[in-house]
């Protein structure tokens, strides 16, 4: 009798270490990206499609991934009127080319511009399972430094409107870019 009830104490014992699976939620919030629109510089409440954008950034060979195209040089094109672009989460500046026309044929309607970024950023605890988020406050002073690219040529981003400086969802535009 008593070798089955300290076989049944056993086997309790060995069950009560077990712990729900941590498996991260795909519903649950992340790391946000900087959500930027964009709009018609002549109609400013318009917003306007960009034509072959690729944003690269500093120091990168490849552009961001827009879309899954399995025609290569594509995937990383957009031309829509809003991208979503990640920041550093381990530095307080991130710097992406933002290149229109990308790939055309024509060399004088490609165009580039530099944005660098400027944010402090706050790591949030979410769970065990999904570690940490971080998120991001850009500059009140200095949010941003527009310049033209290597090749000095008319920038095509004319002006640039900070709609939400803190970055903690992807639901609302935290930049305007006019063109």
């Amino acid at each position: 009798m008593k070798k089955i009830i300290l076989l049944a104490f056993a086997l309790a014992l060995s069950f009560s270490s077990c712990e729900k699976d941590d498996i991260c939620d795909a519903n649950t919030a992340t790391t946000p990206r900087l959500v930027i629109t964009f709009y018609d510089i002549t109609n400013p409440a318009v917003l306007k499609n960009v034509t072959n954008l690729k944003v690269v950034g500093a120091g990168m060979t490849d552009g961001i991934i827009f879309n899954t195209s399995a025609t290569g040089e594509s995937k990383y094109l957009t031309s829509g009127n809003a991208i979503s672009i990640p920041l550093k989460t381990n530095e307080d500046t991130t710097s992406y080319n933002f290149t229109l026309n990308s790939g055309n044929a024509n060399p004088a309607l490609v165009n580039e511009d530099n944005i660098k970024f400027d944010y402090t950023r706050a790591d949030i605890f979410v769970s065990r399972a999904c570690g940490f988020k971080t998120l991001f406050t850009l500059n009140t002073s200095n949010p941003y430094t527009h310049t033209d690219a290597a090749v000095p040529d008319e920038k095509w981003i004319q002006y640039i409107s900070v709609e939400k400086s803190n970055i903690d969802n992807e639901n609302d535009t935290h930049l305007k870019i006019f063109f």
